[in-house]
């Protein structure tokens, strides 16, 4: 038989679904998805295949050339349709936001607890022993970072630090402020892998500086405005820190106990999980930025300060757990 002979035979006998996917293609490629039907969706895969198919029986038996570059470019386009992304940008960014972030936070809600409580019990015990003996403070708070917050300050300068309206460099300040809370997080998360000791120190030495600061202004008789010059951002704040550090914790823990998978699949898992978790942290952190940096130089009425506080809480609250809850 010749190969011409051949050729025509072999297109003979296959040539409907070429046609057939290339329809779908073209109907696809122009934007029309929603016309397709249900029998239409589910036909492309296995027209896919049977193309695949045919052009490795083509190259397998030598047929015409032509035919052999129809089907190659005709799997080619089939094939971004059948396992290529489905979605633009804009999709994937809103999927991110509706679904892929809140869904990744509330998986690691044991982690969240445990990096929340670590952060809850430095902050105690920092408060208890500052409270009882000053000398404590330089302990968790380093001396460049306290600037004039110190036990030796009166309570007019102390609350001179917290009500004030200097609006100068706002701008750089909510810059410098991002990025060091940025690396904070950063290094809750990364330090994980350790076998999640270092995250865990790291959170607890979180809440150790954050409970002698309060014990400080508590000390003077300005806990209700130390608490709300911290909280305005500090819920965002610390609440982004808080995660990364569960994000830690969940590939520390994944590295040390995976469970039946191998280490490299629950690493594998975990990493996409904590990587979801970690972009959103650094939107909070962003968001806590601007809080720190512009909103508590701006907003300087303690009421308000709480009220903005709670806001955030709820928001956050809402966002993440909500849907868990109504579940």
């Amino acid at each position: 038989m010749s190969l011409a002979l051949k050729s025509q035979r072999f297109r003979a006998e296959r040539e409907s679904d070429w046609l057939r996917l290339d329809d779908l293609l073209k109907r696809l490629e122009a934007g029309k998805r929603k016309d397709l039907s249900d029998e239409d969706v589910i036909a492309l895969p296995v027209l896919y295949r049977a193309t695949l198919s045919s052009l490795s029986m083509a190259r397998a038996i030598s047929l015409d050339h032509n035919l052999i570059a129809y089907l190659e470019s005709l799997s080619t386009r089939a094939y971004f349709f059948v396992y290529g992304s489905r979605a633009t940008m804009g999709e994937r960014v809103a999927a991110f936001f509706r679904r892929d972030w809140p869904a990744a936070v509330r998986s690691l809600w044991r982690e969240t607890l445990i990096s929340g409580g670590l952060c809850t019990l430095g902050a105690l015990t920092a408060y208890t022993l500052t409270i009882r003996d000053p000398a404590w403070y330089f302990a968790f708070v380093p001396r460049e970072l306290a600037g004039g917050r110190t036990p030796r300050a009166s309570a007019a300068e102390l609350a001179k630090t917290l009500f004030s309206g200097d609006k100068d460099g706002l701008s750089f300040f909510a810059s410098f402020l991002f990025t060091h809370n940025t690396q904070i997080a950063l290094f809750a998360f990364a330090l994980g892998f350790a076998c999640c000791l270092p995250t865990a120190f790291l959170m607890l030495y979180n809440g150790l500086m954050l409970g002698a600061f309060l014990a400080l202004f508590i000390s003077h008789g300005l806990g209700w405005a130390a608490g709300g010059w911290l909280m305005i951002h500090g819920v965002t704040e610390l609440f982004a820190v808080t995660l990364a550090g569960a994000a830690g914790f969940r590939i520390g823990w994944m590295l040390c106990f995976p469970d039946r998978q191998s280490r490299f699949a629950a690493l594998a898992e975990a990493g996409r999980l904590a990587a979801t978790v970690m972009a959103g942290v650094i939107i909070m952190l962003a968001v806590a930025g601007l809080l720190e940096g512009f909103g508590r130089q701006l907003i300087t009425l303690t009421p308000a300060r709480y009220a903005v506080a709670a806001f955030t809480a709820l928001v956050w609250g809402a966002y993440f757990y909500g849907r868990g809850l109504r579940r």
